[in-house]
C-alpha cells in the first residue's frame, strides 16, 4: 500500500511538472492533473491539499536535484574563477531539464508565502555555493556579490526561456563573460 501510494504520488509530481512546463502555474490544476494521472480528481486530493502544496513538494524534491548538480559542476574545478563559471554554465545548461522548466514555471506564478519561501530558500542554497569562490576573489561582501551574480544568471535563464533572438549559446557565454569580467567585458 505505501509503495502504491508512493508511486501515485510520484506520477502527480512527475504530471505537475509537466503541466508547469507546458502551461505555467495557470496550467497546474487538480482537474488538469487527475487527467494526466489517470486518477479521479478527488484523489488528487488525498495526496495534496492545495496546488501550493504540489508546488512545495516539487520545490522540496526537484531544487537538491538542481543544486546537487550545480554543487557537482564546482567540486569538479579548481579555482574561484572556473568555480564560478561551472556555476553559472550549469545552471544555464539545466534550463532545457523539465525540472527546471517546471522550478521556472513556479517561481514566475502567484504561490502563497508557504511556497515562496520554499523557492527563496532553495534559492539561499544555491547563492551559499558560490560565497567562498567570491570571497577568494576579494570580494568586500561575497554575499551581496553571489545575490548579484544568481541575478545574472536568473536574468539570462528568462532570456532563454522565452526564445529571444539570440541562441542558448550566445547567452551562455555573455552571461559568463559578464559573470567573470564584470559589465566591462
Amino acid at each position: 500500500m505505501a509503495e502504491h501510494r508512493s508511486m501515485q504520488r510520484a506520477a502527480l509530481l512527475d504530471a505537475a511538472r509537466s503541466l508547469l512546463s507546458e502551461g505555467g502555474t495557470e496550467a497546474l490544476t487538480f482537474p488538469a492533473l487527475a487527467e494526466r494521472t489517470g486518477l479521479a480528481r478527488s484523489s488528487v486530493y488525498e495526496y495534496f491539499r492545495s496546488r501550493a502544496a504540489v508546488v512545495e513538494e516539487l520545490c522540496a524534491v526537484d531544487f537538491p536535484v538542481w543544486a546537487a548538480e550545480v554543487e557537482a559542476a564546482m567540486a569538479a574545478v579548481d579555482g574561484p574563477e572556473a568555480k564560478i563559471e561551472a556555476y553559472v554554465r550549469t545552471q544555464l545548461a539545466l534550463v532545457g531539464d523539465r525540472r527546471h522548466r517546471a522550478v521556472v514555471a513556479i517561481s514566475a506564478g502567484e504561490l502563497d508565502a508557504g511556497a515562496r519561501e520554499k523557492i527563496r530558500a532553495a534559492h539561499g542554497s544555491l547563492i551559499a555555493m558560490i560565497v567562498d569562490a567570491l570571497a577568494e576573489l576579494n570580494h568586500d561582501q561575497p554575499r551581496l556579490a553571489a545575490m548579484l551574480l544568481q541575478g545574472i544568471v536568473d536574468a539570462a535563464v528568462r532570456r532563454i526561456e522565452l526564445g529571444a533572438a539570440e541562441d542558448p549559446e550566445t547567452i551562455t557565454e555573455a552571461a559568463v563573460s559578464m559573470a567573470l569580467r564584470g559589465v566591462r567585458g
